[in-house]
């Protein structure tokens, strides 16, 4: 930060010894010199007023060296004069030049506000920003951010003229902000009036708009998915208009409506279908009106990543049982899920593609399923083992699943449910978990349970009033794909019970649910990925990350990776990664709005990896959605402040105001300084000087 030395006031030497040091400096400097020259008086043979002046050399040579070992410090005081700062912040935003005024703000603004701020430079130090989405020292300000954030730019001001003399703030702006917090409760935390200069409209415009759409991110194939569009008139009243839903040439939605008053608002729920996957543009529209102020905020786009993620759940069972029931119809409830049904003896097709499958009182007797349970695992999908009396113990029991149960003898017990309290795969509602112990009993194997180290149990079996530490569901995560064990028949009461007692079976779903989540959810192991969101919006820069993993699942960035985008037109907008610690970042810039499709590779050996995905850019129309200035916010601002505002063209009052105010002037401080003595180059140099002079002066004289 620039400041005006005013003038010096004073400079003091100090020195951690007493100052009275300094007479002893100048005995040993006059000994030294006494001794030696009276010592040479004799072999010197040169004048009397030389050999003086060399004695007079060496008492000041030693004089000052014995004083610099008293390390002494020069003490410099100085009087600073600091101007006071005016900080200025221009909105840069579309919605100033929306108005009427447009021309006006675009040209003769832009010099009447230069001029204003020269005139200000003379006497005061001017900071200028310019904020709309962000905050920029860059005064060229142009009108075409497409958000405005006011409270960023006071907090920009706060964080950087902390204890700064600033006389003022001025805030030129339309008083519109659509991101960030109302400016009125983002604080001011320095000492200064503000000042509004007030821009924009205030005129209340006839105009349809389409205020907001509400919707989720992504969706489900198959699945409809909910959109509410929120629309407000002003100062149309009886007139109609329509509202319109389309995606690409095919119109999925439309609805009539009236406006009745002049102040009009109007919300629309409805439904669509997720038909496709992949991320979809639906384009949303208002049908213009007569006398309409503008169109540009009659529309507006949205973009819905339509996943294919339904997860196919397969459940064979050995025969009809109430517990496949009970499973299904929890499954059901989630429809992220799809879900198939068999029995053992009729299943003939392949598991391949099924992300779980449960086996109900399977292998048994009757149907050992041994190629299913070979297909299973050479597919890595997942399983979830149901146990009851037509289970084969021991068929079970070689299909190593991390719990075998030793001794059976085909006789079961009563079991029902414990809690366990560090199971750490999943959570589960603290009040299900208190629920659980009193869900009806379950038909259990009576026998030896033994758990292989990589079992997580979930529940434990109660056997009459005696908790036991036998497991009754438990899980194993040590192969590639999951698989969990209930340890009995007869969770059908439960999910009744469950009902019985709540009027509902939320508690039975979730638990259903969860290891159904955790079992059917396939950790992604690929050695190369690319990581990225898949919306943006058009002033934000795209990012992307990437990570690269070797043989043994390690993270590596040795090789290069690049990746290209490719618009509708198949464009190609090539880029290569930035190499992190572990990993690879990539920030792309700002790209035109549409869809892209991107592809990344790497070499790795001999080996080319890749991966792809989908992304879109949406178009930013906030600044459209309100054309009326609002005055009031910037009057309530500068009030707060003690500030005053004035009109678009009125810049020499408000330079009158200013240099009018007493508080805004000059700040005067004191700087102290020390600086060691024996730093200053000069005196090295003249005690060098001194030294040459005598000793070239001596040797010619013939003395050492």
């Amino acid at each position: 930060m620039p400041l005006n030395i005013f003038s010096l006031l004073n400079i003091n030497l100090v020195s951690e010894y007493s100052l009275w040091y300094i007479f002893l400096c100048l005995f040993i400097g006059v000994l030294y010199s006494s001794v030696l020259y009276y010592k040479e008086n004799q072999l010197l043979d040169i004048a009397l007023w030389l050999k003086r002046t060399l004695a007079a050399i060496r008492f000041v040579l030693v004089a000052v060296i014995a004083f610099l070992l008293l390390n002494p410090l020069f003490k410099t005081v100085f009087r600073e004069l600091e101007k006071p700062v005016i900080i200025i912040g221009q909105d840069d935003s579309e919605s100033i030049v929306l108005g009427k005024d447009s021309s006006y703000y675009k040209n003769q603004y832009k010099s009447d506000f230069n001029q204003f701020v020269e005139k200000l430079s003379d006497k005061y130090e001017v900071r200028k920003y310019t904020f709309g989405d962000k905050v920029n020292t860059n005064f060229a300000f142009d009108f075409k951010s497409k958000e405005t954030d006011i409270s960023s730019f006071i907090n920009e001001i706060n964080t950087r003229y902390a204890n700064r003399n600033v006389g003022a703030v001025i805030l030129a702006s339309d008083g519109l902000y659509n991101k960030g917090l109302n400016p009125l409760y983002a604080p001011l935390q320095l000492k200064a009036p503000v000042y509004s200069v007030l821009l924009g409209d205030t005129a209340l415009k006839r105009d349809l708009i389409l205020s907001k759409v509400n919707h989720n991110r992504i969706a489900y194939l198959g699945n409809k998915f909910p959109l509410e569009v929120v629309l407000d008139a002003k100062k149309l009243k009886g007139l109609k208009s329509k509202l319109t839903v389309s995606k690409g040439q095919q119109i999925l939605f439309n609805q009539d409506f009236s406006i009745q008053n002049d102040d009009f608002s109007l919300t629309i729920p409805f439904f669509l279908s997720a038909s496709e996957s992949g991320v979809q543009r639906y384009k949303i529209s208002l049908n213009a009106v007569s006398g309409e102020y503008t169109v540009l905020n009659n529309q507006q786009d949205i973009f819905i990543d339509v996943l294919d993620g339904r997860q196919k759940v397969l459940i064979l069972a050995d025969a009809p049982h109430p517990d496949v029931n009970a499973i299904r119809n929890s499954i059901s409830s989630n429809d992220n899920y799809e879900i198939s049904f068999s029995l053992a003896k009729d299943f003939n097709k392949s598991v391949k593609g099924y992300d779980l499958v449960i086996l109900h009182q399977l292998p048994s007797f009757k149907n050992p399923i041994l190629k299913i349970t070979q297909e299973l695992d050479k597919e890595n999908v997942s399983r979830l083992f149901i146990l009851g009396n037509q289970s084969s113990i021991n068929q079970f029991n070689a299909l190593k699943t991390g719990l075998t149960i030793n001794g059976f003898s085909n006789r079961f017990n009563d079991c029902q449910a414990i809690a366990i309290n560090d199971f750490s795969l999943f959570t589960l509602q603290e009040s299900n978990l208190k629920f659980i112990k009193k869900y009806p009993p379950l038909s259990v194997p009576f026998g030896n349970f033994k758990l292989d180290n990589s079992v997580y149990p979930l529940l434990k079996q109660k056997v009459g009033m005696v908790e036991t530490a036998d497991p009754l569901i438990v899980f194993n995560t040590a192969f590639e794909s999951k698989i969990a064990v209930i340890g009995g028949e007869g969770i059908w009461r439960w999910r009744l019970f469950d009902f019985v007692e709540n009027q509902n079976q939320n508690n039975f779903d979730e638990l259903i649910g969860k290891m159904v989540q955790f079992l059917a959810l396939k950790v992604d192991k690929s050695f190369f990925k690319v990581i990225s969101k898949n919306n943006f919006n058009e002033n934000e820069s795209i990012e992307f990350d990437a990570e690269l993993y070797n043989e043994s699942y390690e993270l590596i960035n040795k090789y290069d990776v690049n990746i290209v985008l490719y618009d509708k037109d198949k464009h190609k907008y090539p880029f290569v990664f930035n190499k992190t610690a572990t990993a690879y970042k990539l920030n792309a810039g700002i790209l035109p709005i549409g869809n892209y499709s991107y592809q990344a590779s790497v070499n790795v050996g001999n080996k080319v990896l890749k991966d792809n995905g989908e992304l879109s850019i949406n178009a930013l129309k906030v600044e459209n959605l309100n054309t009326v200035a609002d005055h009031q916010l910037l009057y309530s601002l500068a009030k707060k402040y003690g500030g005053e505002s004035v009109s678009k063209n009125e810049f020499d009052k408000l330079l009158s105001i200013l240099e009018n105010r007493e508080d805004i002037k000059p700040v005067s401080f004191s700087q102290q300084r020390l600086n060691e003595v024996i730093n200053f180059k000069s005196l090295f140099f003249f005690i060098l000087a001194l030294l040459t002079i005598e000793w070239f002066v001596r040797r010619r004289s013939g003395a050492y």
